[in-house]
């Protein structure tokens, strides 16, 4: 018979889908942000596209950091 995961297993999995799932949520509105400033930006508001652009770099950077945080929870569950 299967045994079930640990319970530092199953929380570090739990914190993976979430960090996953709020992931997918940020490059949807990146997405979205990206068309809307290349839309203002093609019809001259040029203010409006440097703002697009900062708020999308700091997108990045939130998804960048949720993956280290995703790779370092995954080394620590992988060596339980």
């Amino acid at each position: 018979m299967r045994q079930p995961p640990p319970l530092g297993q199953k929380r570090g999995l739990t914190a993976i889908d979430g960090a996953m799932a709020l992931i997918v949520i940020l490059l949807l509105v990146q997405i979205w942000l990206v068309m809307a400033t290349l839309e203002t930006y093609l019809a001259g508001h040029y203010a409006s596209a440097v703002a697009g652009a900062i708020i999308s770099g700091t997108i990045f950077l939130a998804c960048f950091g949720l993956y280290l945080f995703i790779e370092r929870t995954d080394r620590e569950v992988r060596q339980r």
